[in-house]
């Protein structure tokens, strides 16, 4: 059971067209300048604002991010070299044992 991975679905990400990645930073540190100054009021809680937190905080995630995701298992590993060595003793001796 736990040899065996499950692949996750690929998530839903929808390109907008006409978006304009700048403006809305832009429009960002502008309002957050507002609120330091007194001008708007303060924001209460967001939680986009929370978003990828947990992985940049903990070393194992943050190392599993850098090198590209998840690797093969050891026990996969070892199944299959197992594996490789009994067709090859069949091959070469033409027993199975």
């Amino acid at each position: 059971m736990g040899m065996f991975s499950v692949r996750e679905p690929r998530r839903f990400e929808h390109k907008y067209i006409y978006y304009d990645e700048r403006k809305e930073k832009l429009d960002k540190i502008e309002e957050s300048a507002k609120r330091d100054l007194g001008m708007l009021p303060e924001k209460g809680f967001d939680p986009e604002s929370i978003r990828g937190k947990f992985v940049d905080s903990t070393t194992h995630l943050k190392r599993r991010k850098e090198n590209g995701g998840p690797r093969m298992d050891i026990r996969v590993s070892l199944v299959l070299i197992a594996a490789l060595i009994f067709v090859l003793h069949w091959i070469i001796t033409g027993e199975f044992f």
